[in-house]
C-alpha cells in the first residue's frame, strides 16, 4: 500500500470514529469481504436501520445470475455499504470538506434503495408496458432512479429519529438535505457541487468501482485489474469537473492515469459479455420476466391497471426478492409456476438459435438497435417471434451505460478520455455493439425438428418484422438517432461522386461540426423533436452525451466507419476521430428516407447553403470495395 493511500484509509477511519463523536455511543463496524472494515456513522446506522434499506438485505445485486456463479449471492444491501466506502476513499483523497464526504457517503449508502426485487429483470417491465407504470404524486415512474429519488427526498425525512437527527446534529432542514443527498445520488448535476454527483454516477464513478469489485469477487470471474489505489489517485476536480490526471503531473503519470482507467472499461466491457450477457443469466432473465409478465397480465383481469400500477410501485419500495416470487406463486398460471419451478429445479432454458452483431447485418443491427431502446417495440418482437417458435422465449438485450463524458488532462490541457487513448475509444464501441437475440427453449425440446432449423427461421422473421417495428415507433414518436441518420445521409449526398469503378465520398473531420449542427437543428421549431437532445457547454463548446451515444452506435453498428487521425499541437500529437457513411449506412437510410421527407428536404436545404463550411476530406475508393458490406452483412468504407 502507498504511503498516500495509507494516509487516505487512516483519513477516513478516523472520520468514522470522531466526526460525530458528541452524539455517537458505540460506533457499528461493518466487515466486509472487498474493502475490510468499515465504520458507521451515528446517522448512517439510522438510516441503514431504515425498513426502505433493510429490504436491500434481501435483493441480489445480480438477481439471478446464481444459477450460472454460485458465489454471486450478494446483494444490494453490502454493494450500497461498499459505495459508502468507496465514495468516502474518493472524497477523501480529493481532500473535500467534511460536509461534502458527508453528503457523498450518504448518497452511496442511498444510492440504491429505490432498485426493485430482482434488479433489472423487473426494471424492464415498466419500459413494455406503460399502462401499468406507477404514479407517485402524480409523476409517472419509470426507472429505478426515480424510486430512489422519491424514497430519499420524500420518505427519510418523514421518519422522526433521522429527521430530528438532521435538525439537531447537521443544522439543516431535513427535506431540503436529503432532497440534495437524493440529486447526489441518482447523479443529478444541479447541485451545487456537480462533482459530488459526477463522482457517485459518472463514468469512473464509486458506484462502478465497488460493483466491478464485488462482481468479480462473487462470480470468480476476473473482469480486468481495477487497482483502486491507482484510479483514486489519478482523479483530481477542475472547476466542478471531476477529471482524471493532474495538470501539472509529468508524461509518465499521464500514462498512469490513462491506463487506470482504460482498466476500467476494460472490466465493464468484460462484465457484459462474462455475465450479463452469458447465455444461462438471459435465459434465468428471461423466464423470470415471462412468469411475472404473464402474472401481472392475469392480476389486470381481475383488478385493472390502476391497481397493478400500484402493486408494481411496491416492486421497487416494499418487495424484496422472495415477495416477488410468492406474488408469481399465488397469482399465477399454471405456465408461469412451472417457469418458477423450473429454475428452482435447474432446468434452464436453452439457446436455439442465438444472433450478436457479428451475425447480423448492419441494417438489421441497426433496427434492432432501436427497437431495444423501446421498450414497447422490444416486447412486440419478442412476442411475435415467440408466436412464429411455440414453445420458445425470446430475449433481445443490448449493453448500456456507454461511457462519455470523462475528462483527462494530457499536456497541460483538458480532453475526453476517449480522445487520448484509443484503447479508451475502441473499448467504447465494444460495449455499443454488444447485443444479442436469443430464443430459448425447454431443454426436452431441443431436438425437436422444427426447432433444429431454428437459427434461419428466425433471420427471415427478424429481417421482415424489424422494419415493420420500426414503422410502428415512427408513428408514435420521432426518433433522433435517424436525425442524425439524416444528416450524415445528406452530408453524404452532397459529395458522393461515383464513375469508372470508383466512389469518391466525404469523410467529416471534426465531430464538434455534428454538434453544432444537431443543436442548431434542435432549435427549428419543425426538426426539434427529430433532434430532441439535450446540450450542455460545460466543455466550452456544444455537447451532448446523448448525441456522442449515439454515433458511437451507429459506428457498432455498421453504418458509419470511425477513422484515427493524429495531428500536431502545441508539440504534442493528438488524436481525432473522423466519420464516412458506409454502403450499408446509405442502404438503410435510403430506406427510412421517405418517413422523413419534409425534415430530409430541410436539412438538405440548409446544408446546400453552406456546403463550403462542412469540414470533410475526401476519400475515393473502388466501388465493389466500398459496396462489399451489402453482400457479406460488413462494414467496409475504409478497410
Amino acid at each position: 500500500m502507498s504511503g498516500q493511500y495509507f494516509v487516505i484509509v487512516l483519513k477516513f477511519f478516523l472520520y468514522g470514529v470522531f466526526s460525530y463523536c458528541c452524539v455517537m455511543t458505540k460506533p457499528r463496524v461493518i466487515h466486509d469481504p472487498v474493502h475490510g472494515t468499515i465504520i458507521l456513522s451515528e446517522l448512517e446506522q439510522l438510516l441503514i436501520d431504515t425498513p426502505q434499506f433493510q429490504r436491500l438485505r434481501g435483493i441480489q445485486q445480480l438477481g439471478l445470475a446464481d444459477v450460472v456463479f454460485p458465489g454471486a449471492n450478494h446483494t444490494r444491501f453490502e454493494h450500497s455499504v461498499g459505495t459508502m466506502h468507496t465514495a468516502s476513499l474518493l472524497g477523501n483523497y480529493l481532500e473535500l470538506d467534511d460536509e461534502s464526504i458527508l453528503k457523498l457517503r450518504l448518497a452511496g449508502l442511498l444510492h440504491d434503495v429505490g432498485h426493485s426485487a430482482f434488479s433489472h429483470a423487473v426494471e424492464s417491465v415498466l419500459k413494455r408496458d406503460p399502462a401499468i407504470r406507477p404514479k407517485i404524486n402524480g409523476k409517472s415512474f419509470l426507472k429505478h432512479e426515480a424510486f430512489t429519488r422519491h424514497i430519499v427526498s420524500d420518505v427519510l425525512p418523514e421518519n422522526s429519529v433521522i429527521s430530528r437527527f438532521v435538525i439537531d446534529e447537521i443544522g439543516s432542514d431535513p427535506y431540503e438535505f436529503f432532497s440534495e443527498i437524493s440529486k447526489i445520488a441518482t447523479g443529478d448535476l444541479s447541485v451545487e457541487r456537480p462533482y459530488l454527483s459526477q463522482l457517485m454516477s459518472g463514468d469512473i464513478d464509486a458506484d462502478r468501482i465497488d460493483f466491478l469489485l464485488r462482481d468479480s469477487y462473487h462470480t470468480g470471474i476476473s473482469l480486468g485489474l481495477i487497482d483502486l489505489d491507482q484510479i483514486i489517485q489519478c482523479l483530481s476536480i477542475r472547476g466542478d469537473n471531476v477529471v482524471l490526471g493532474d495538470p501539472d503531473a509529468g508524461s509518465f503519470d499521464e500514462e498512469l492515469t490513462l491506463a487506470a482507467a482504460e482498466s476500467m472499461l476494460i472490466a465493464r466491457s468484460h462484465h457484459y459479455t462474462a455475465i450479463i450477457h452469458h447465455p444461462r443469466t438471459q435465459s434465468v432473465r428471461v423466464m423470470l420476466l415471462n412468469a411475472l409478465e404473464s402474472t401481472l397480465s392475469g392480476l389486470r383481469v381481475n383488478l385493472g391497471d390502476d391497481e397493478v400500477a400500484g402493486m408494481v410501485a411496491d416492486f421497487f419500495t416494499k418487495y424484496n426478492d422472495a415477495d416477488l416470487l410468492d406474488l408469481i406463486n399465488r397469482n399465477g398460471d399454471d405456465a408461469a409456476r412451472q417457469l418458477l419451478n423450473n429454475i428452482r429445479d435447474g432446468t434452464i432454458y436453452v439457446p436455439v438459435a442465438r444472433f450478436n452483431q457479428k451475425t447480423l447485418s448492419p441494417g438489421t443491427r441497426m433496427a434492432l438497435s432501436t427497437i431495444a431502446h423501446n421498450g414497447v417495440a422490444t416486447k412486440m418482437l419478442e412476442d411475435g417471434l415467440e408466436k412464429e417458435f411455440g414453445d420458445v422465449l425470446v430475449d433481445l438485450s443490448i449493453a448500456t451505460g456507454v461511457p462519455k463524458s470523462a475528462r483527462v488532462m494530457a499536456g497541460g490541457h483538458e480532453n475526453f478520455f476517449y480522445d487520448e487513448s484509443a484503447l479508451a475509444n475502441g473499448l467504447v464501441r465494444a460495449i455499443s455493439r454488444q447485443m444479442s437475440l436469443t430464443a430459448f427453449a425447454h431443454p426436452d425440446a431441443v431436438m425437436d425438428s422444427e426447432l433444429a432449423s431454428a437459427q434461419e427461421k428466425m433471420r427471415d422473421i427478424v429481417d421482415d418484422l424489424s422494419p415493420r417495428l420500426l414503422n410502428y415507433i415512427r408513428g408514435d414518436q420521432y426518433l433522433p438517432i435517424e436525425g442524425l441518420i439524416l444528416l450524415l445521409y445528406s452530408v453524404h449526398k452532397l459529395f458522393e461522386v461515383e464513375g469508372d469503378g470508383y466512389i469518391s465520398i466525404p469523410r467529416i473531420r471534426n465531430i464538434t461540426w455534428l454538434y453544432r449542427n444537431v443543436l442548431f437543428f434542435k432549435e427549428d421549431s419543425r426538426l426539434k423533436y427529430l433532434f430532441d437532445y439535450d446540450f450542455h457547454t460545460r466543455y466550452g463548446f456544444p455537447y451532448s452525451n446523448k448525441v456522442y451515444e449515439d454515433i458511437q452506435l451507429l459506428v457498432a453498428m455498421g453504418i458509419v466507419d470511425e477513422d484515427l487521425r493524429y495531428y500536431e499541437s502545441e508539440g504534442r500529437f493528438r488524436q481525432r476521430y473522423e466519420y464516412v457513411f458506409t454502403d450499408a449506412g446509405v442502404a438503410y437510410a435510403a430506406s427510412i428516407v421517405d418517413s422523413y421527407g419534409r425534415e430530409f428536404g430541410m436539412i438538405t436545404d440548409h446544408l446546400s447553403m453552406n456546403k463550403h463550411s462542412i469540414p470533410r476530406d475526401i476519400v475515393t475508393i473502388p466501388l465493389a470495395r466500398y459496396q462489399r458490406d451489402r453482400k457479406k452483412g460488413t462494414s467496409g468504407a475504409n478497410r
